[in-house]
Order: structure tokens, then C-alpha cells, then sequence
């Protein structure tokens, strides 16, 4: 069965392609066909003007006819479009929505930053954890940075922040709305259970990539400040010759790391694994585990 997922955030739109593969024994996969990112950075005009403007309007419109097109090559059954921080606070938003609807058929959720925090658990990730530590997980994007707080395997706290890496690139990010991140951690996630953390987005997947850290192994708190104190000393452009960087990733950079490095001091946290989980695939379990079982190809005698 072919399951695809829409992403549409504040810095770019991604969408996820996978094949799930049923089985009697042990786990269902999920086969990645295709993942395609386009950077549309919503956020570049929404926390500046309010609205999505005229250009960026026509890249959502071509780039989600495109999406479109894609989903039919691949024969997709089931699919799930969502968008997060910029199209939660676009006045437009509404409009462009059913502007896309009548152009290609896609019908866009605009969902609450609870809701992402809730797709980013769909990914299964408390059934392996290990029960002697705490688990914070850090999900940054351009718009909001979602945490979530598992221990003994349960969720224990989540909490979306309008703090990400365009609205600190625009300079709308107050001291107060650090000061309440910092509150709330200190309050709801610093306990005597020793902590690790968990960081998904596309920035601290670069990092992990760039840091040359072997799959299965944690970055340290070390690192991210190494990282953040080199990059910050650089130019975009700088950036974008030493690490091989695009330029809509190069300048997002230092505000991701300066966001995990805050998040990882007030919650002592000195080491986060980076599974390279997102919301994209949180959208691909919850609509595959919202299915009946006879549409997931199960025999009705294995269900009774």
C-alpha cells in the first residue's frame, strides 16, 4: 500500500512517499519511495506582513500541482496534507486552502502546534526507550519548536512555542517568550530521573550529517556549541562553501542551533540522538494505523 504525507511549514513543504508493507510477524515497514522538499518559506512573509503574498502564493499553488502529480505516478492510496506555524497565522491562509482544493484536488489541514507535537508521537518512538532515563523531544522548525517529555514510556508533557528559525531570522522572538520556554522546562521537564534528548527537523539532521556521528550515536551539547559559536562567526555564503549548504538551509542554521543549545542548558541535557523522525512520517503511521484492516490487506481471521 502506498501512503503519502504533506508537510507544509513555515520554512519549507515537504512531501513523503512510502510504501507500507504488511506483515502477519512482527512489525509492518515502511519502505521511503520518495521524499521531495521544496523550500517555500511561508514564514519569510507571514511573520513579517500577516499574509502569505503574491509570489509565494504561486509557488504553494505550483508546488502542491506538482505534489499532485507526483502522488498519481507513484499510485498513491491514502494520502494527508497538513500545515503548521505560517499557515496557522496567514489571514490568508483559509483562502490559498481552497485555492489549492480547486487547482489540484489537495485538501490542506491547518492543525495546532499540539497536534504536530501529537504526529511526531505517531512515530511510535516511546516503545523504544529505554525506561532508566527520561526523554526530551525537541522538534524545531521556522515557525514553532514542539517538546515533548516521555518517561516509563509515557508522554508526560508537550507543549508547542512560537519560537523557530525564521521568526529568530526576522527578529520576532522576544525575551519574554524565551523566558516562558525557559520557565516551563525548568518547571515540567528538569526532574531526578537522568535525561537524554531527541532532536527531529531538517537542521539538526544537517548537523548530525555534518558532524560525521555514526548512526545509533548521540551528538553531545559539546558539539551543537561548537558548532553554533563556528557558524555564527560566518557569513551565509561563508557557510554555504566550507559545508557544501544551500542557501535556505545555511542562514537557518544558527538560529536552530542557538534554539536546541538554550533547550538542551535548561533542561541539562548533554546528549541528543537524532533518528531523523518528522512530522511528515508521523503522518504516514497515523493514517495507516487509522485504516481497517481489510484496507491494510489483513485476512479478517487474523483481526478476531
Amino acid at each position: 500500500m502506498k501512503i503519502a504525507a504533506i508537510d507544509i511549514g513555515s520554512n519549507a513543504a515537504r512531501l513523503l512517499i512510502n510504501e507500507v508493507l504488511h506483515s502477519d510477524k512482527g512489525k509492518d515497514q515502511y519502505v521511503k519511495l520518495n521524499l521531495l522538499r521544496i523550500p517555500l518559506r511561508l514564514g519569510m512573509d507571514v511573520f513579517s506582513y500577516g499574509e502569505i503574498r503574491e509570489e509565494r502564493e504561486a509557488m504553494v499553488l505550483n508546488c502542491m500541482t506538482i505534489f499532485s502529480e507526483l502522488m498519481k505516478m507513484y499510485g498513491v492510496e491514502h494520502f494527508r496534507a497538513c500545515a503548521t506555524s505560517a499557515m496557522r497565522d496567514a489571514r490568508n491562509g483559509q483562502q490559498i486552502i481552497e485555492k489549492v482544493k480547486a487547482t489540484c484536488g489537495i485538501e490542506i489541514e491547518i492543525i495546532s502546534g499540539d497536534e504536530e507535537a501529537s504526529l511526531i508521537y505517531e512515530n511510535h518512538i516511546a516503545e523504544t526507550l529505554d525506561e532508566d532515563f527520561g526523554y526530551l523531544y525537541i522538534d524545531v522548525g521556522g515557525g514553532s519548536t514542539e517538546l515533548m517529555y516521555f518517561e516509563n514510556g509515557e508522554l508526560q508533557y508537550k507543549r508547542s512555542f512560537n519560537i523557530g528559525t525564521i521568526r529568530l531570522l526576522n527578529g520576532l522572538v522576544t525575551p519574554e517568550q524565551w523566558e516562558e520556554m525557559k520557565s516551563e522546562i525548568k518547571t515540567s521537564i528538569v526532574r531526578e530521573k537522568p535525561r537524554l534528548a531527541i532532536g527531529s527537523g531538517g537542521n539538526i539532521n544537517k548537523l548530525f550529517s555534518l558532524s560525521k556521528t555514526k548512526d545509533s550515536k548521540p551528538l553531545s551539547s559539546v558539539t551543537l556549541k561548537n558548532y553554533y559559536k563556528e557558524l555564527s562567526e560566518q557569513s551565509v555564503e561563508e557557510r554555504m562553501r566550507k559545508f557544501n549548504l544551500r542557501e535556505d538551509r545555511a542562514d537557518v542554521l544558527v538560529p536552530a542551533l542557538e534554539i536546541f543549545n538554550k533547550v538542551m542548558n535548561w533542561s541539562k541535557i548533554n546528549k541528543i540522538y537524532v533518528p531523523k523522525i518528522s512530522v511528515a512520517d508521523g503522518l504516514i503511521h497515523s493514517i495507516y494505523d487509522s485504516l481497517e484492516p481489510h484496507q491494510k490487506g489483513v485476512p479478517a481471521a487474523a483481526v478476531l
